[in-house]
């Protein structure tokens, strides 16, 4: 480390203030003291100094500090640690350490890095081939983090090629060569296996749907066996499959329906077929979610209309909705719907101007379900837009206009695109009762009207989720014509079914008021992963709070319960558990508030997917390759003693690394403990000697 001292302003400065100190000293210690000559002219010595340094430190004096560091070339030997490489892998550490001890003694800084370690570590006899899954492109990148800035010149890979997790390793640009050693079998061997299972996440509780398997096989021509679905046990199809060829790929579906509301967990696995490999890729696990019902959305119209068949056709597109369309023209007795509970209710040109529907709609209402009005030539704006409390709207009776749609691009509620939208402006008009307009507090405009070229400010769409219950209203008929427009312009009918597609989700979603929720972060969870639940208590005015004991019980399929209990706190909302095995969950949390007990439940799967027994054949191909683009060598552990000779001759030179630190004078903390120093022993020696 080297100091260079820099002045701001001219040294002769120096010269000023050494004589500050002296001229200071002289005359406060001239005068004959009680004490010694000898210590006078001690204590004017330090009183010089001190004055001096202070003076000078005035002068803003800059130290410079160059350090140079010698960093050594580094090598690292990065080891694919997953199962697949179990016994491949320890075979060859002894030749891996031996290159290690080679490199280390003609100077290089050799460390090691896995799958599993986000840190190098010290030696390669404590590597476990344990890692479920390959990752070989987020292991060159953790190598690629933690070496950035450093003297890494190269990076041994041990794999055997098999990647499963993440993208492959040849994409990637690494600052540094990769030496690729391979290891593993190439061969392919005779074996069985489940190569996907392909299912619906979520079904309805009744309804049938299909659960598709592929099965390969390889070596195995004229064996048959046995492809089952199974269910907490209990058999509930089979199928046979017949072995044709030795390459042989076959694809199978079963049909099953559940009773059950959940997660439902089914196992999919086939009969062990002798000389296989191995049989722990004949089983494969489908976890599907039952949901209860749909929801329940009636589409109330005064008469039969093509805007009907219209909104059918997209609320029909949503699985998750469950449509009734009735009509009053179609039946004089609707009282079954008042018996009914819906999720959303769609008035066609209800309230109407003859009334006939006028009771039915103030009944419906008083139920507090989230409304959408579309007005049209029956209807009776004025008692529309007050029973909808979303647009005030004074019509002239019989009067109407023709409108197209102006999004209004300020609009935020939902991701809506502006530029697609412009598309409304090109379709054909809808028919508007003529009047005023006025929007109604809380709601906000989602389209507003064009008449031919002019843009207006009358709303023609708008929402209002500010009150107890969600309302939309349209004001015009005609959403047919739109539909048609769009498809003979496009060849799609994207834009108009994406728009009140999203409307209808938004006004029709629940909003959760509890004021107690516990939930795990994730659906679903991979074995031998933390699973995390988030914490959330409100009071009553929906204000985050704090301190609560909660209880949390985890129930497994067999009924074994688990009970933990945690405290909510601002700085750690989460509570993490740990070690649970594959399988579906249910929870249940509950704590008290207010003086209440407040619980919420729930469900999560942990999977246990044995992606490395999926493929057990080396790729020998990917290493060649990722070691040529890089600009290493592809070996394989018996050739390790020639890497080390190439290696030795023509090692990289160290690399000097230079750090510079310019600072002022004044900030080095050792000249102030100094004045303190000199000031404190000044005064301690005047003290003692009987003076102040």
């Amino acid at each position: 480390m080297r100091s260079e001292l820099f002045f701001q302003s001219s040294p002769w400065f120096i010269v000023l203030c050494l004589l500050a100190g002296a001229a200071y000293a002289y005359f406060l210690y001239q005068p004959h003291p009680s004490w010694s000559k000898r210590l006078n002219i001690f204590l004017a010595s330090l009183r010089g100094i001190l004055v001096a340094l202070i003076c000078f430190l005035l002068l803003s004096p800059l130290l410079r500090t160059t350090e140079t560091n010698v960093d050594k070339a580094k090598i690292v030997l990065a080891i694919d640690n997953s199962q697949s490489m179990a016994q491949p892998g320890q075979e060859a550490l002894g030749a891996l350490e031996e290159l290690r001890r080679q490199l280390t003694a003609n100077g290089y800084e050799v460390s090691t890095q896995t799958l599993d370690s986000r840190q190098e570590l010290e030696a390669t006899d404590s590597v476990k081939f344990d890692q479920k899954v390959t990752n070989l492109s987020g292991l060159l990148n953790t190598v690629r983090s933690n070496f950035e800035g450093r003297n890494l010149t190269d990076v041994v890979l041990v794999s055997d090629g098999i990647v499963n997790q993440g993208i492959s390793p040849t994409y990637g640009n690494y600052p540094f060569r990769i030496h690729t050693v391979a290891v593993g079998d190439t061969v392919a061997k005779r074996d069985l296996q489940l190569r996907a299972v392909t299912a619906n996440r979520v079904a309805y509780m009744g309804n049938e749907f299909p659960v598709m398997v592929d099965v390969t096989a390889t070596g195995l021509a004229g064996r048959s066996t046995t492809l089952s679905l199974r269910q907490g046990g209990r058999v509930i199809a089979t199928q046979n499959v017949v072995i044709n060829r030795n390459d042989f790929f076959g694809s199978y579906t079963f049909t099953t329906s559940s009773s059950q509301k959940g997660v439902q967990h089914y196992t999919v696995e086939t009969a062990n077929v002798s000389g296989e490999h191995s049989a722990r890729n004949n089983r494969r696990e489908v976890y599907i979610d039952v949901i209860d019902g749909r929801e329940k959305i009636l589409l109330l119209a005064l008469a039969p209309h093509p805007d009907v068949k219209a909104l059918r056709s997209i609320i029909e597109q949503n699985e998750n909705y469950e449509l009734d369309v009735r009509s009053l023209s179609a039946s004089t007795n609707l009282n079954e719907v008042l018996e009914k509970s819906y999720d959303l209710i769609i008035f066609h040109q209800l309230p109407d101007v003859s009334g006939a529907g006028n009771e039915l709609v103030r009944r419906l209402l008083q139920k507090n379900t989230p409304a959408f009005f579309i007005l049209g030539n029956q209807s009776a704006a004025a008692s529309a837009s007050a029973q909808s409390r979303g647009l005030q709207i004074a019509a002239n009776p019989g009067q109407f206009d023709k409108v197209t749609g102006r999004f209004n691009a300020s609009f935020q509620l939902l991701n809506l695109d502006a530029e697609r939208l412009s598309l409304l402006e090109r379709l054909p008009p809808l028919s508007v009762p003529f009047g005023e307009y006025r929007l109604a507090p809380g709601s906000e405009v989602v389209l507003y009207q064009r008449v031919g070229s002019v843009a207006t400010t009358k709303p023609l769409l708008v929402l209002n989720t500010s009150g107890e219950r969600k309302i939309a209203l349209l004001a015009g008929e005609g959403l047919w014509q739109w539909r048609q427009e769009e498809y003979a312009l496009t060849e799609k009918q994207d834009v108009v079914d994406e728009l009140f597609r999203k409307v209808i989700q938004l006004i029709s979603v629940k909003e959760d008021k509890r004021k107690f929720r516990v939930y795990p972060i994730n659906n679903e969870f991979d074995a031998g992963e933390r699973v995390v639940f988030q914490t959330e208590i409100y009071n009553d005015i929906y204000e985050k709070i704090y301190g609560q004991e909660v209880r949390l019980d985890i129930t497994d399929e067999k009924g074994k319960t688990l009970t933990y209990n945690y405290t909510h706190t601002a700085d750690n909302p989460r509570f993490e558990i740990s070690g649970l095995n594959e399988g579906v969950y249910r929870y249940r949390a509950s704590t008290s508030l207010r003086g209440g007990q407040e619980q919420v439940s729930g469900q999560f799967v942990v999977r246990d997917v044995d992606l490395e027994a999926l493929n057990t054949t080396a790729d020998f191909g990917l290493l060649r390759e990722l070691a040529s683009r890089s600009g290493g060598q592809f070996l394989q552990p018996n050739t390790l003693g020639s890497l080390a000779q190439l290696m030795t001759t023509s090692r990289p030179p160290d690399r000097l690394d230079s750090s510079e630190e310019m600072v002022e004078l004044i900030h080095l903390k050792w000249l102030f403990f100094l004045l303190v120093l000199l000031a404190a022993t000044e005064w301690g020696l005047r003290k003692y000697s009987g003076s102040y």
